[in-house]
Formats: C-alpha cells, structure tokens, sequence
C-alpha cells in the first residue's frame, strides 16, 4: 500500500515511515519542508496522489486558542484533498481522555479535529495515546526554577514515543475502525512522583514540590489521562527508558 504521512519529518511520523517502510510499504512523509503546507493547501493534491491511506501527524504550533483554528483549517484541507485522491483511509493521532479536558484549549482543539474526521467524507482510525516520555522534560521545564520544580499529583500513564508510532502505524495498515484506538504506557505514575523518578535519574538535585496549581496538567480532573479498561498497553517502562537514554 502507499501510505502519504503528513508531519512525517517529526518525532512520531518519521518513526511511522520508516515502520511501514520495513513492512515492505512504500511511505513518503510530506511536511512543511517537503513543500506542502496544510493551512493553505499547498503540495497537498500532488501529495495524495495515489496514495491508499493518510495517516495525519501535523501539530499546532501552539498549545493556545490558535490550536483551534489550526485544526479546524488543516483538517478541512486534508480531508478535501483525501476526497479528491480517492483516499480509503484516515488516520490522526490524538490524546486518552482529550475531551475530558475541556479546560483546555488545546485538548479542545484536539476534540474538534477527531470530530472534523468523524463527520469527513473518508473512512477513519483515531489512535489515542498517553503522554510520551519525550516530553518530561518540557513538563518539568514549566514551573521551575533553580531550587525547585513545582508539579501537580495529576494520574497519567506516559508512554514511549517508538510505541506510540508502532501503534499509529499498526492501525494504518489495517481496514478503517471507524472508531478510537487507544494506547497507553505499562505503569501509572503521580505527575510530582514522575517527575522525582525523572531528577534522581539524571542527577538533578532540585526538590519536587507537589503543587496542584502548576502547569497545564493542573487543568486536569481525576485519572481522565489513563487508559480505559479496553486500552492497548506499550511494552517499554519509563525506568528502562530513561536508563537507555543515559
């Protein structure tokens, strides 16, 4: 099959390419600085051409109100040009419990681009994931300062980004779900107790201070971030993790 991966020069979809590529696939990312824009639909029809399946990895830029636009713009986009290809099949990744978070512009935008695809003209697979462990750091990163770093006792349930990419393009390669496909990470962590194991892991002396005003994921209620009772479950454990990147 061909598959067209847009954002399929970052973290996850370069992973994803070169997944489906060893699976005897042909995958071609497509990106910004391929040539295709996805807000004002340039390269977008030459690079759907042909292709079977169109698994979307695009960002916002932002995490604000912006992400809304950027969604509700990219969207319609690829979806009007998956439509004129003759596409069979979408796919985006989005979060576990996004529209549980209402609090939060982002997740918002999130919601509104799960719902954009749903109501497309195109067979759909939604992939749901936890946090990834890449992004610990920029968590730790938002409320600290030389002595301490101030975390809230948030639930979540984080997970490798290679896992997420081989979910993302395990579920590509299959017939449309028509549905959510959700991964989340093997162990369950407190956000403040992450972030510690986090610190004594790199040699960090700062002190983690449980604050359940800090940060984004202060917007966050209860355990909405972990798996459900029919989530697929990563093989990679944060501690194994981290002593890999060391």
């Amino acid at each position: 099959m061909k598959f067209t991966v847009v954002g399929g020069t970052g973290l996850i979809g370069s992973q994803v390419v070169r997944m489906l590529t060893e699976a005897g696939h042909e995958a071609v990312p497509v990106a910004l600085s391929t040539g295709v824009d996805v807000i004002t639909g340039k390269g977008l029809d030459e690079a759907f051409q042909g292709a079977d399946v169109v698994v979307n990895l695009t960002n916002s830029p932002t995490f604000d109100e912006a992400s809304l636009d950027f969604f509700r713009t990219s969207m319609g986009n690829l979806l009007a040009a998956g439509e004129k290809a003759g596409v069979g099949h979408q796919v985006i990744l989005s979060i576990v419990g996004v529209d549980q978070v209402p609090a939060l512009d982002y997740y918002r935008a999130k919601v509104l681009q799960e719902e954009l695809l749903q109501q497309g003209p195109t067979p759909y697979s939604i992939v749901r994931a936890t946090q990834f462990f890449e992004f610990m750091g920029a968590a730790l990163s938002w409320t600290s300062d030389e002595e301490t770093v101030r975390l809230p006792a948030t639930p979540i349930q984080p997970m490798a980004a290679a896992d997420v990419a081989a979910a993302v393009a395990k579920v590509a390669a299959g017939s449309p779900l028509r549905g959510i496909y959700e991964v989340a990470g093997p162990d369950v962590f407190r956000l403040d107790e992450l972030g510690k194991v986090t610190l004594a892991a790199k040699g960090d002396g700062r002190t983690v201070v449980t604050d359940d005003q800090a940060g984004m994921f202060a917007a966050v209620d209860g355990d909405v971030l972990l798996g459900g009772p029919g989530a697929h479950l990563a093989p990679t454990h944060y501690r194994d993790w981290l002593q890999q990147a060391r």
